[in-house]
């Protein structure tokens, strides 16, 4: 019998499309975190998957990667 993988956390998917869009921008993460107005190290837990975002920091987040909410949200069912 074999294994199913479990899905990954919905933290770690979203972290995953949010580090695949900055890198696709051409962005480093104080770049990042500097247009979304939030500290470089919560936007680096975030990518890693280890922040629970608030709607307003996705909301930023969205803005920043140049995306509306469910273009980044698009990107993280992808994943």
């Amino acid at each position: 019998m074999t294994k199913r993988r479990a899905r990954a956390d919905i933290r770690e998917r979203f972290g995953f499309a949010v580090k695949v869009r900055r890198e696709e921008l051409g962005c480093t993460q104080e770049e990042l975190a500097h247009r979304a107005g939030i500290h470089r190290t919560y936007l680096s837990d975030v990518e890693r998957g280890g922040r629970n975002l608030s709607l307003v920091n996705i909301e930023r987040l969205a803005l920043a990667l140049k995306l509306p909410i469910s273009g980044l949200f698009q990107l993280v069912e992808r994943t």
